[in-house]
């Protein structure tokens, strides 16, 4: 996708029961995550109590030389994070994991996800005399837990407490001297599973596929609600939080996660291809080819050419050295680097009546410049199919989507006006219902609060990135007496 859509963050964590070279467990994990985050990355390894890390800004393999994986070392355990930011800038604080050394121990935290309550939280703490380093709700997550710690019994007992008080989307893994825990909010709005390998070390993951990047097996999804600790005395289970099916954001199954992930029981590529069946069935068109947009819509594009009869083709050939488009600081050079990125196989499209599928439509600016390039190439017809609803509200839970005011399903009152503003000839987006038809497999509920402004907790009236980054010269309603 090449709109201004940004994916949220990634986590992974292996426990041994010997001590080994761990990080290289983990940065392959990550690796296999970076597609939900390439802001920055770090992996935190504990030897014996003792903890190393490294952080920064880049990619996993720019961030990770083979110098730093040395100086990491050796240990029985680890964890990792890629981050792209939704609370919080790039701030070299803000990278994860956070390490935080109390009295009680060290603690090791990485998120994935967005606290609609990290104000109320970071200002408690503030009150009392609180310091923080950086301006993400990850911090507010780890004092949490350390505060609690001070009058509880074992760390997993503080996680439980604490996870009364956090609202919004966490899934997070959480590493101690001789523990690592994973916990994901009530709702399951981001995912996180549970795998294990063959001698034994267990993995906690975002998604399946990192688990198999290591050659490790699928165990199991961590429920919604629901607290893991592993140890040297095998895996915990505790509940006190679940209860409910959950709400994953149904755009994991649209875009954010890899195809070869399974989440919830399902095949991200299977829901993908059922995406498109479900555009052929709503939004029907006579054409000559089915293409997608690299790379999330190429799935849905051959369910749809499926469903239709109409041949499924490649349009596009993307060029996977370069950057991704949203990074580029404005619009012209976003464009610039759509026809850098992307090049059309003209012998494919020319004279042809082409079905162009994508995931979404965010601002449409780019999308228009994709279109453009497909009517350069010699298209007859150009008729775009979208794998997800129109885009209306904002979201709270970790996913960075742009201001209404930006975006196009926002600007015009009808889904023909967009059409004529992109250039394309016919529109159709996927409906609603047909999104929570996507999982066959599974038994969840979906968050679709983004395509219907209906969530399924309350949520704050407006929550920027950047509320703990505003100037001196501008009004905080956070920070009320400045001198």
């Amino acid at each position: 996708m090449f709109n201004n859509l940004h994916e949220e963050c990634g986590v992974f964590g292996i426990f041994e029961n010997k001590t080994t070279y761990v990080a290289q467990s983990v940065y392959h994990g990550l690796y296999a995550l970076q597609h939900r985050g390439q802001e920055s990355c770090g992996i935190a390894v504990n030897d014996d109590g003792v903890f190393r890390h490294h952080r920064g800004d880049g990619l996993v393999h720019e961030v990770f030389t083979n110098e730093k994986m040395e100086r990491l070392g050796m240990g029985n355990m680890a964890i990792g994070h890629v981050r792209y930011s939704t609370t919080g800038g790039k701030n070299v604080n803000n990278i994860q994991p956070l390490v935080i050394r109390h009295i009680k121990g060290n603690l090791a935290v990485a998120h994935n996800g967005n606290l609609v309550n990290a104000p109320d939280l970071r200002k408690q703490f503030e009150l009392k005399g609180g310091i923080f380093h950086g301006t993400s709700d990850t911090e507010s997550i780890a004092y949490s837990i350390v505060a609690e710690r001070l009058t509880s019994k074992s760390t997993e007992e503080a996680v439980e407490k604490v996870m009364h008080s956090l609202k919004g989307a966490y899934s997070c893994v959480v590493m101690t001297a001789t523990k690592l825990i994973a916990f994901r909010d009530p709702d399951g709005f981001r995912p996180l599973c549970l795998g294990k390998t063959a001698d034994g070390a267990w993995i906690v993951s975002s998604e399946s596929c990192a688990i198999d990047s290591i050659g490790a097996e699928f165990v199991r999804d961590i429920a919604p609600g629901e607290i893991v600790v592993i140890s040297t005395e095998g895996v915990e289970s505790i509940k006190t939080h679940c209860g409910s099916k959950g709400n994953i954001c149904v755009f994991e199954y649209i875009y954010f996660a890899r195809p070869d992930s399974v989440i919830e029981g399902s095949s991200v590529q299977h829901a993908r291809i059922r995406a498109g069946r479900f555009l052929a069935q709503e939004h029907p068109v006579d054409a000559d080819i089915v293409i997608g947009v690299p790379d999330s819509g190429l799935d849905a594009a051959l369910g749809y050419a499926q469903e239709s009869k109409i041949p499924y083709g490649i349009g596009f050939v993307k060029n996977r050295y370069i950057g991704r488009s949203f990074i580029q600081p404005n619009q012209n050079q976003r464009e610039d680097a759509v026809r850098i990125k992307l090049n059309v196989i003209k012998e494919n499209i020319k004279g042809k009546r082409v079905i162009m599928i994508d995931d979404s439509i965010v601002r449409g600016t780019t999308c228009a410049r994709i279109v453009a390039l497909l009517r350069e190439a010699g298209a007859k017809e150009v008729h775009m199919r979208v794998s997800a609803p129109p885009f209306k509200y904002p979201c709270f839970f970790g996913t960075d989507v742009d201001s209404q005011e930006n975006l196009i399903a926002c600007k015009f009152d009808t889904v023909d006006e967009i059409a004529k503003e992109i250039g394309v000839d016919s529109l159709g987006y996927l409906s609603v219902s047909a999104t929570k038809k996507l999982a066959e497999n599974s038994d969840c509920g979906f968050c679709d609060g983004c395509f219907t402004g209906c969530y399924p907790v309350e949520v704050p009236k407006e929550q920027p990135k950047d509320k703990f980054e505003e100037k001196l010269n501008r009004f905080s309603p956070y920070y009320q007496v400045l001198d």
